[in-house]
């Protein structure tokens, strides 16, 4: 069933050159590029897929944002975790309707969209206030204020501790991850999962020292690579560019002590 577009909606506007703009719907307002203004009354009340013009006769394609979309194109202060890694953080952590998640360094809210999508009630632990407001306010913005019932972020130093009994699982995004692996433990239930973002291997290594010390098992890392593909025709070979390096992701799985 179709659900027209609606004032104060987000949606993805696509021109013939694949750029995406991410704009919120206001009754009166109007889209304005290179290429001229799109008023906002000319999409309000149509279907998602359709095409409108510019005041200059550009085409623009109407339709809303995936979580991909929403996470490239959101407001962010701190560089978000990208689409490549989100999907294999949620399997890693087997994320899933019900699942109560200890999630430090929030950031701009991406990895929390992603697993409250999926069903999990996350406390976050933030350093800093404006990232902690930013990532609420994200998180709302895409999936409704009634989330929020399940996403509380506190403006708390992880290193410190953790005061959450029995979390199933711990994800972090942290520069010193290792400092968590002892409060992860304690915090943890038994079988409970901890997956850490890192960008530098030199990270990966000192994680992976601190949890050889302790009671965890399945311990892996790991790198996520994307290449697309130019099918054109009978021309079909990689793209000249891939998203290489982004992170590592490293998971483990607490044994009983």
């Amino acid at each position: 069933m179709s659900h027209p577009l609606s004032d104060g909606e987000r949606v993805l506007l696509v021109d013939a050159k694949r750029r995406r703009y991410l704009v919120t719907l206001k009754a009166g307002g109007e889209f304005h590029s290179h290429a001229g203004y799109v008023p906002h009354d000319d999409i309000i009340g149509g279907d998602e897929g359709a095409t409108v013009l510019s005041t200059r006769g550009s085409r623009f394609v109407v339709l809303r944002p995936t979580l991909a979309d929403f996470v490239l194109k959101m407001p962010r202060g701190a560089q978000v975790i990208y689409p490549k890694d989100l999907g294999p953080i949620l399997m890693l952590a087997d994320i899933g309707p019900g699942v109560r998640v200890l999630e430090s360094g929030v950031g701009s809210g991406a990895l929390s969209k992603a697993m409250l999508r999926a069903g999990a009630s996350i406390v976050g632990y933030e350093l800093r206030q404006d990232f902690a407001d930013r990532a609420r306010k994200n998180v709302a913005g895409f999936l409704g204020a009634d989330v929020l019932e399940r996403y509380r972020v506190e403006v708390r130093d992880c290193y410190e501790g953790i005061d959450e009994p029995a979390v199933d699982r711990v994800v972090l995004d942290l520069p010193e991850p290792w400092q968590v692996v002892g409060p992860a433990e304690r915090a943890l239930r038994p079988g409970g999962i901890l997956v850490a973002y890192t960008p530098s291997i030199v990270q990966v290594s000192q994680l992976r020292e601190a949890l050889d010390r302790g009671p965890w098992s399945g311990v892996e890392s790991l790198e996520v690579l994307q290449r697309t593909w130019h099918v054109e025709g009978a021309a079909v070979r990689p793209d000249h560019r891939m998203v290489a390096h982004t992170g590592f992701l490293t998971h483990a799985r607490l044994l009983r002590p």
